[in-house]
């Protein structure tokens, strides 16, 4: 039902005039177009964990938006980069996936890097998918209008796009014109997520991206992104705390030294980041254990796949 009564809920909630709107949004685009930083503003939380290295989200993350009386369902795809190992054949065949099958899809240009690498090959890519697009150019703040519209102008001759929006993730400027445009544009329909809710995204596995977050941009520069986090443990206490243990995957023993750090530092500094964080979302104490194994070729482990919610490529 989709018309709804302007009144007070039995909860005390009030209920939205008028049809609603529902729809998922496929988020694509180049690694480091600040895709996470994007749907974590329009959503207006963490859902999406962010750094500096390149792929960082492996799977479908989806941050839930309203805006209006719209429920608009973002799905953070993994970057699209040409493929080398088999993990980063399933990052690219789940990104691919997610945008075939969303309402609409929303390409990510970052304004500074423009159509180079691969945001070509991307543009290319989306002519074989049939649903509307829409361009957002990020960073605009770094980049002469003039070759804002340029840009603009190029992605459009490759590309029918529905609309063009020209954006900065990071302060927010021009992200209220893309939410119009999606509240009014998605499938009128029943939203599909309780109000309250912002993702769909088990908390042992957030847990384990946030304290993955926290890894890469400490050991940004030394540690390979091949490093992987999983939450083994999680138990409630009676003190309403929370005891949660994860354990980081290297894949040699050099890795877990420098995941380890001299005397432990590294560690440690990673895990009160990420205690910090946890307590904050959770809105309760919670003590963070984590450790170190080295797992060799954990990249070609099925079982890691499935924990990271990508298919196995064979």
């Amino acid at each position: 039902m989709t018309n709804q009564q302007d009144m007070p809920a039995e909860d005390g909630a009030v209920e939205h005039i008028g049809p609603t709107h529902s729809g998922f949004v496929a988020l694509i685009g180049p690694t480091n177009a600040g895709k996470s930083t994007l749907v974590n503003r329009l959503v207006g939380a963490k859902v999406s964990i962010v750094s500096h290295k390149v792929q960082t989200t492996r799977a479908i993350v989806r941050g839930i938006a309203i805006h209006n009386n719209a429920q608009i369902v973002f799905m953070d795809t993994p970057g699209i980069f040409k493929p080398r190992r088999r993990l980063d054949r399933a990052m690219v065949t789940s990104a691919w996936g997610g945008a075939k099958d969303a309402d609409l899809i929303m390409l990510l240009i970052d304004s500074e890097r423009g159509l180079r690498g691969d945001a070509e090959a991307i543009l290319e890519g989306l002519k074989d998918v049939s649903q509307p697009k829409i361009l957002v150019l990020n960073k605009i703040d770094r980049v002469r209008r003039e070759d804002l519209l340029a840009l603009a102008a190029a992605a459009n001759e490759k590309i029918a796009f529905e609309q063009t929006f020209m954006i900065s993730a990071e302060n927010g400027s021009g992200c209220d014109d893309v939410m119009d445009y999606l509240a009014k544009t998605l499938p009128e329909g029943p939203w599909y997520y309780p109000e309250d809710q912002i993702s769909d995204l088990p908390m042992r596995q957030l847990a384990a991206e946030i304290t993955r977050e926290k890894l890469f941009l400490r050991l940004h520069q030394e540690l390979p992104y091949s490093s992987h986090v999983e939450t083994e443990k999680w138990e409630e206490r009676k003190d309403g705390s929370v005891r949660i243990e994860q354990v980081i995957y290297v894949e040699r023993e050099s890795q877990k030294k420098i995941a380890l750090g001299k005397g432990g530092e590294a560690i440690k500094s990673i895990s009160t980041a990420s205690r910090k964080e946890l307590s904050a979302i959770l809105e309760q104490p919670v003590h963070l254990f984590l450790f170190v194994k080295v797992r060799e070729n954990w990249g070609d482990d099925p079982e890691r796949f499935r924990e990271m919610g990508l298919d196995f490529p064979h």
